[in-house]
């Protein structure tokens, strides 16, 4: 040290370090004595306190197990019951294996999860009062987290409680054709947050289900196929519903036709009477799904019968190429002209005057 004698550490050491205090032996006996005295005490009581929370714990697991097994029972006895109606003759029709397996598995999902969350957070709450904690604030802090955390994530709420009741109220499923407003295709997937819808063009659209307002199912009961036939208004209505129905007869008699056929094919009347046209209204009862193409089949088997009956649809040949057009016996003639009548003014005045000196010498 600057200014003094050196110092060694163990002087500094011993002068900072205060001396240990011996301990005699009727004090260690004696703060034996007071542990054993507290541990004979409270052993009881941690026991209980342990053999509590191990049951809690045991029964939480094993009624989560017992509640996930039956959930999963009831979903492989749904999927067996679906693929059992499949294999029927109106099984591909009324029931669609993809869909009920995606649907049933979204559902035993969700109720898993439920089930789960309810028992595994009530035992949690179950073991921290058996630790004598008061569990009111720790609730009360979690209720404000938990509105401050759907309030930040409301729209991921939004969309998992939709999806949740679209599932349960099954709006649509895998293979249903649907307008969603936003979209429109073929449903390809439902998921809880979001539906896969397949476009017209091949697109696929992912649509957020909180955002589905109205949805229009075109796959769920029967289709109607309406088609519009055009005539001339000269035509004979009761010639024309004879050749319209005798083609939705033979239609509803040939493969496939006749199952995707539900009623008769029906013609309503005209729904528009024009100067150059009228038009015909027909419609039949068809197979969800099957629209678009009976109204394809009763097109063309139309148009074939009314050109074999000669009724020509409007936008077809003209009159003058159709028929051959009586000729006209003016076409040959001419003008009247002033200058075949001799007593006009203008017949003679173009007339030459008569020479009156011929007879003169």
């Amino acid at each position: 040290m600057p200014g003094g004698c050196p110092v060694s550490w163990s002087v500094l050491a011993a002068a900072t370090d205060p001396e240990p205090i011996p301990v005699t032996l009727d004090e260690a006996a004696e703060k034996a004595t007071n542990a054993a005295s507290w541990v004979e005490e409270n052993w009881s009581t941690w026991l209980n306190t342990g053999l509590r929370i191990l049951l809690i714990v045991v029964v939480a697991l094993l009624l989560r197990w017992a509640v996930r097994r039956a959930l999963t029972k009831l979903i492989e006895r749904m999927n067996r019951s679906a693929q059992a109606v499949q294999g029927t003759a109106l099984g591909g029709l009324l029931v669609n294996a993809e869909r009920r397996r995606q649907r049933s598995e979204a559902i035993g999902s969700v109720l898993r999860s439920v089930a789960s969350f309810l028992i595994l957070g009530t035992a949690g709450l179950m073991v921290l009062g058996a630790f004598d904690i008061d569990l009111a604030p720790l609730l009360a802090s979690a209720g404000v987290a938990g509105v401050a955390i759907g309030f930040g994530a409301r729209n991921l709420v939004t969309d998992f409680l939709s999806g949740v009741f679209m599932i349960l109220e099954d709006q649509y499923g895998v293979g249903d054709s649907v307008d969603a407003g936003v979209a429109s295709g073929e449903v390809v997937e439902v998921g809880l947050r979001v539906t896969k819808l397949r476009g017209i063009d091949g697109e696929i659209w992912y649509v957020r289900n909180g955002e589905i307002k109205r949805i229009g199912n075109l796959s769920q009961g029967w289709a109607t196929a309406a088609v519009d036939v055009t005539v001339r208004p000269t035509e004979d209505l009761d010639r024309v519903q004879g050749v319209i129905a005798a083609a939705g007869e033979a239609m509803a008699k040939d493969e496939p036709w006749n199952e995707r056929l539900w009623g008769p094919v029906e013609v309503l009347g005209l729904t528009e009477v024009l100067l150059d046209s009228m038009t015909v209204r027909v419609s039949a009862k068809t197979m969800p799904g099957k629209k678009l193409g009976v109204e394809r089949e009763l097109r063309w088997r139309i148009k074939r019968g009314l050109d074999e009956a000669g009724i020509r649809i409007v936008g077809g040949l003209p009159l003058q190429a159709e028929e051959a057009a009586p000729a006209d016996p003016t076409a040959g003639m001419a003008a009247p002209s002033v200058f075949s009548n001799a007593a006009s003014p203008q017949s003679a005045a173009a007339t030459p005057l008569p020479r009156t000196d011929l007879g003169k010498p």
